[in-house]
């Protein structure tokens, strides 16, 4: 596996609306693209900053892992993305590595990427995730 670049930074809002006055009106960021990944029960609004995206995630359901994440720890980061080469091979290949996955398989997340999340137990408190197109 090699790690490309950090893809996004996921930070978890209660409203994409209101957090994108901050990104938009203060950092002068232009919010490029809303998608809905309903199987994820979640929002996202996408902003570029160089060659990294920050991706807003805001629930859409209050049995959803965002909102169990605000729940939890309020609002703030909520996981770094890493582009590989094919996210698949890259979950079985830090699995091999003794590293405890959340997803075993990659599965389609936002901006039709293939993503797959790592445990935080293995990453030092930060929920990690593969992307690849």
């Amino acid at each position: 596996m090699s790690v490309k670049k950090i893809e996004h930074i996921g930070i978890a809002v209660k409203s994409i609306e209101k957090a994108k006055e901050f990104y938009e009106g203060v950092l002068g960021l232009t919010c490029y693209a809303v998608e809905e990944v309903t199987d994820q029960k979640v929002k996202t609004a996408f902003f570029m900053v160089g060659e990294t995206k920050i991706e807003l995630l805001e629930a859409t359901s209050e049995d959803s892992p965002v909102a169990k994440f605000i729940d939890k720890k309020g609002e703030g980061i909520h996981h770094i993305a890493f582009a590989v080469e094919n996210a698949s091979q890259a979950l079985k290949d830090a699995e091999t590595k003794g590293v405890q996955l959340i997803d075993k398989q990659s599965r389609k997340g936002a901006e039709g990427l293939d993503i797959g999340f790592i445990h935080p137990k293995f990453t030092f408190g930060i929920l990690a995730e593969f992307c690849s197109k």
